[in-house]
């Protein structure tokens, strides 16, 4: 019976030794598993590679101590050559065109084939954040250069061109989308002679950095539809919606119609102590009630918009949801603080999802500056500096995106991920211009708190990661 007993407990001990090794070893496999997945994925490139590349590029600026690049400064061209050295480093051919755009090629199997070009801008704007344009040019080099480290650029089946366009934010000219206009062939020959506040216009910047431009090569510059199969941009999502459903990856249906204003209100300059009040022809004072009018408008449409034939309950209704304005800068003259001043300029910054309903908007706005500049005795010269009209994706391109997305996530975690969120862009962004040249797709990637147009702007290493491997699962699909 003891040794019964003794027997029994020798196989009980056994069994769980076994039960207990076998249980620890399938551990070990199974973290092997995850690690060998990741590295798979090219974690070195696509993450670790892009990151310092994102916080390279967020070093090259004009200013000490904040980030500011922009259209043909010095910072700019330097950022230029940056990244066309990495576009080499990914097997392209690399050149830079007469509006200071940089570009990179890959002809793959078919170089007659349309080609799909793959682009974000490289300027900044003032105190900027690393990661908006970058993250978008940088994510499609690191997917290319995978390919190209597994031997298969030559095995795409159409041309793959990644374009860093010179001029988005419009800092410099107040005029938006210079690269990216130029190169779909609706930026007007006028351009090249609006002028920054320093008096040098968009033709002598360029000449300055040894760039020739002319009407007539500007025209040129315009890339052939026929030979165009369509454009993706890459871009943190500048909002806070991907972040609070909890997903590093959204696909964009849509961005908002845009316009850009220059409000010069011109009164009588005086000395502050010697003109009574109520002789006062005061365009800062003029001003302020301009600007609050703005905001009282674009926070209640309803209260202000007539409703017509152009202005019915649909249209209201996407304004009261979408609709915001801004007044971003705003400046005197002379600007000393014991004179009265003689003119006031302030911009502004209007957006919405519906055409019409951005119209309406700016008719009723113009009608109610002049109404008040006239009940102050005070000029008003509105000018109309910048139109982007509503973009809607191409929904063949949005469901590869969101495609390559999904299969992006299922990587690099092993599971089948939710759907990937489909949202609307309030921001502007170059496929705006390229939509007038080919059908466009964007994929957002989720930034901190929402926040850009900051040096607070950032996104996690793991969600540059996951855009780069999105890029090049729809790279994929081009093979």
């Amino acid at each position: 019976m003891a040794n019964r007993l003794i027997f029994f407990l020798v196989m009980v001990i056994f069994l769980l030794s076994t039960c207990y090794a076998s249980a620890y070893t399938f551990s070990d496999i199974g973290n092997e598993d995850v690690d060998s997945r990741r590295n798979d994925l090219y974690r070195e490139i696509l993450r670790d590679e892009a990151v310092a590349r994102l916080n390279d590029l967020g070093k090259v600026s004009d200013a000490d101590g904040y980030l500011e690049r922009t259209f043909m400064s010095a910072a700019s061209v330097k950022a230029g050559n940056l990244i066309r050295s990495w576009m080499e480093d990914a097997g392209l051919m690399t050149w830079m065109d007469h509006m200071g755009n940089v570009h990179g090629r890959v002809e793959g199997s078919n170089p007659s084939a349309e080609a799909l070009l793959i682009g974000s801008h490289l300027d900044t704007v003032v105190d900027a954040g690393i990661f908006d344009g970058s993250l978008g040019i940088i994510s499609a080099l690191s997917a290319l250069k995978v390919l190209k480290s597994k031997g298969m650029l030559s095995k795409l089946k159409r041309p793959v061109e990644v374009i860093a366009f010179s001029d988005e934010e419009g800092v410099r000219f107040q005029s938006t989308f210079l690269g990216s206009a130029a190169v779909a062939g609706i930026l007007p020959v006028t351009a090249l002679q609006i002028s920054d506040k320093s008096g040098v216009t968009v033709q002598e910047s360029l000449k300055e950095k040894s760039i020739g431009i002319t009407e007539e090569s500007l025209l040129q510059l315009k890339y052939d539809p026929r030979s165009v199969w369509g454009y993706i941009e890459v871009h943190i999502e500048q909002g806070p919606v991907l972040e609070w459903a909890g997903f590093p990856l959204g696909v964009v249906k849509g961005i908002a119609g845009q316009t850009r204003l220059k409000v010069m209100v011109k009164g009588s300059q005086g000395h502050a102590g010697t003109v009574p009040m109520s002789l006062r022809q005061d365009p800062m004072a003029a001003a302020a009630e301009l600007i609050v009018l703005l905001e009282s408008l674009c926070k209640h449409p309803k209260d202000f918009l007539s409703y017509d034939g152009y202005c019915n309950d649909s249209i209201v209704e996407s304004l009261s949801s979408s609709l915001v304005c801004t007044v971003g800068e705003i400046s005197t003259w002379p600007s000393a603080s014991n004179v009265i001043p003689g003119q006031v300029t302030f911009t502004v910054d209007l957006r919405a999802m519906d055409d019409m309903g951005r119209e309406a908007v700016l008719y009723e706005l113009s009608n109610q500056i002049y109404h008040i500049c006239d009940r102050r005795s005070v000029s008003c010269i509105i000018e109309r500096k910048h139109d982007a009209k509503a973009v809607i994706c191409d929904s063949e391109l949005s469901l590869q995106l969101k495609s390559a997305a999904n299969a992006a996530l299922k990587r690099m975690t092993g599971e089948i991920q939710d759907e990937v969120p489909v949202l609307m862009s309030g921001a502007g962004h170059d496929a705006m211009a390229m939509s007038h040249l080919t059908k466009v797709g964007m994929l957002f990637v989720r930034c901190r708190g929402g926040v850009s147009h900051s040096p607070a702007e950032h996104v996690l290493d793991d969600d540059v990661w996951a855009a780069g491997l999105a890029v090049m699962a729809f790279l994929e699909t081009q093979m």
